[in-house]
């Protein structure tokens, strides 16, 4: 059974920097993704990894290239997210997601696993 715990989340000025850990359990599924919810808006992904054929692939969201950045620390089985220059509509929840298959990335109603989400709340 896997289980997904984030952590990194807090309250951060506007410019610096945040990074986000995914604590995965259990056998780490094919692919994982970062997706978040913010004020108003229905969940949006933001990078995702997949492995396939003993290659990695990784995938942003066009609002998230250049100050997002998502990587795989499988020693610790943390799945990490950092932020650069955050900005105040950065702000929302922060889910990691994750499943086998690595199509439809960005579609949330294709993840089998959740964690509980971290609070990020970006203040200028």
């Amino acid at each position: 059974h896997v289980q997904l715990m984030e952590s990194g989340g807090g309250s951060v000025q506007a410019g610096k920097s945040l990074g986000l850990s995914c604590l995965v359990s259990g056998n780490t599924p094919s692919t994982m993704a970062w997706f978040r919810q913010t004020p108003g808006k229905d969940y949006e992904g933001i990078a995702g990894i997949w492995t396939t054929g003993g290659q990695t692939f990784q995938h942003y969201a066009d609002f998230a290239k250049g100050r997002f950045a998502i990587w795989q620390d499988k020693a610790k089985s943390t799945l990490v997210l950092h932020i650069d220059i955050t900005k105040p509509e950065d702000t929302g929840v922060y889910y990691c997601a994750a499943r086998d298959g690595s199509r439809n990335l960005f579609n949330p109603s294709t993840y089998t696993y959740w964690g509980q989400g971290t609070q990020v709340t970006v203040f200028s």
